[in-house]
């Protein structure tokens, strides 16, 4: 039974929509210029999607998009530049955003093959019930993990800021107290947006987030052409020691290698996470086609490679290898640039949370209700019972950010890497695409590069947690 909600994903079986032999289906209308394309038979019809009509614009699902990838992880780029040096930084996050890009291109091509917009019913579609199980799972697992890191970058910075500007002692009032702040912002800002029916809505507020990020951009290239090289600048906290093994000398370095690196290049393949979003992205985009929607996930990847890239080299071109994880540390905490800086950086943060809840409600009721017809009294108690969830983890729980990460650290791969591939691999019929042939032989190096990534980002995280050494987080 097709639905006309966004939220319920039930679509048409392809089998009863004119299937080529083999359960393969014409798909050149959807899929033009990205497959070999194939003469459907006489009188077969290409996949068809469900019958509901997006209306999200272009710019609207690029601004959505772009707000699931840019991630808390941002403030510490300059770091993992400082550890790997500018040009290999550079073209390290070059090839990420480009596997990101290919990795959208074979969902969205999985997608079209099936007629159908939902990662969980792709999973049912590639592995039978356990993988819709499987990636319902993976998905609330990985967004949860994100929204409780953003609640928590609000209960730690916002009382400060706050009590900053109003020359008050974070610590002293109640009012101020982190805790009770997350609450607030939860119940008067995240929940009415997380309400809202269809995720294209978010559009205007993704705007007002990346706008924020903008401004740290250029506040950062502010503060890199005043200050020049702060090393020892006595308008920066960088008069902190620094361990002697790191070379604290205005001079950038091209290539480096060191300890750190192989902590932070496992966090930089993650900085393009965004896959539990495309398919709600794509199912309310206006004028819906493959070719539209990649090419909404390429104006997305590109402009926030731009962002991480402009924001790493001058940041780190201004503190050098002295730049911490959290790099607005780094400044001067009674600046009021700087202070301005950090209140945009949360609210862009805040605003972020609905957009990565929408996914996490998805797929809850694609396990749960995959028949059932919209309702806002469900969509309303999946929404407080996350909020709620996610706030009592942040507020009684010190140590969740141990546990998400290493669920970042399986969750983020088998978003990018892993589950693509296999989907890939699995639906795309050999019919269509041989099983040795390029295209799926590329899928199946694809996600053997994604079980690397998880392997070494858990062995590194234990690595961590075995010397009880502190290294950048972040999505």
């Amino acid at each position: 039974m097709a639905i006309s909600s966004a939220e319920g994903m039930e679509l048409q079986d392809p089998k009863m929509n004119g299937a080529l032999p083999g359960g393969a289906v014409d798909y050149r209308q959807e899929h033009e210029g990205f497959l070999p394309s194939h003469s459907p038979s006489p009188g077969r019809k290409p996949a068809q999607f469900m019958d509901f009509e997006g209306k999200t614009s272009f710019g609207m699902s690029v601004f959505n998009l772009s707000n699931a990838i840019m991630g808390s992880g941002i403030l510490g780029l300059a770091y993992a530049m400082a550890h790997t040096g500018v040009l290999f930084f550079l073209a390290l996050l070059l090839c990420i955003a480009l596997l990101s890009s290919y990795s959208i291109h074979l969902l969205l091509t999985c997608a079209g093959v099936v007629g159908i917009r939902a990662y969980e019913q792709l999973g049912q579609r590639a592995l039978g019930p356990a993988g819709k199980v499987v990636v319902a799972a993976v998905i609330c697992l990985h967004n949860v993990g994100a929204m409780s890191s953003y609640l928590f970058i609000i209960k730690s910075e916002l009382p400060l800021v706050i009590g900053t500007f109003l020359d008050m002692d974070p610590e002293g009032d109640w009012f101020l107290k982190g805790n009770l702040l997350i609450i607030i912002v939860s119940v008067l800002i995240i929940l009415p947006l997380a309400l809202m029916r269809h995720l294209g809505y978010l559009g205007y507020t993704s705007g007002l987030s990346l706008t924020c990020m903008l401004f740290f951009l250029i506040s950062v290239i502010y503060k890199k052409f005043q200050l020049g090289c702060a090393i020892g600048h006595n308008e920066t906290e960088v008069e902190r020691k620094s361990p002697p093994s790191l070379n604290t000398s205005c001079e950038a370095q091209m290539f480096t290698a060191d300890s750190q690196m192989f902590y932070t290049v496992p966090i930089m393949a993650f900085a393009f996470v965004c896959h539990p979003e495309v398919l709600p992205i794509y199912t309310e985009l206006c004028r819906p086609s493959k070719r539209r929607m990649q090419a909404v996930a390429n104006v997305s990847i590109g402009a926030m490679f731009c962002m991480y890239a402009l924001t790493a080299t001058f940041g780190y071109l201004t503190f050098y290898s002295s730049v911490e994880a959290e790099m607005l540390h780094m400044y001067s905490q009674q600046d009021l640039l700087i202070l301005c800086v950090r209140l945009a950086v949360l609210l862009a943060v805040t605003l972020t949370v609905p957009v990565v809840l929408f996914p996490i409600r998805r797929a809850l009721q694609q396990l749960l209700f995959p028949s059932k017809a919209f309702s806002w009294p469900r969509h309303v108690a999946i929404a407080l019972i996350l909020l709620v969830l996610v706030n009592v983890l942040v507020i009684c729980v010190p140590t969740i950010r141990d546990i998400f990460g290493v669920i970042g650290s399986t969750s983020a791969p088998s978003l990018i890497f892993i589950l693509p591939s296999v989907f890939y691999l699995r639906i795309v019929p050999s019919e269509v695409e041989p099983l040795y042939s390029w295209p799926k032989i590329q899928a199946l190096c694809f996600g053997i590069l994604g079980v690397l990534f998880m392997a070494i980002s858990l062995g590194f995280m234990f690595a961590n947690w075995a010397t009880g050494q502190s290294h950048v987080s972040g999505h």
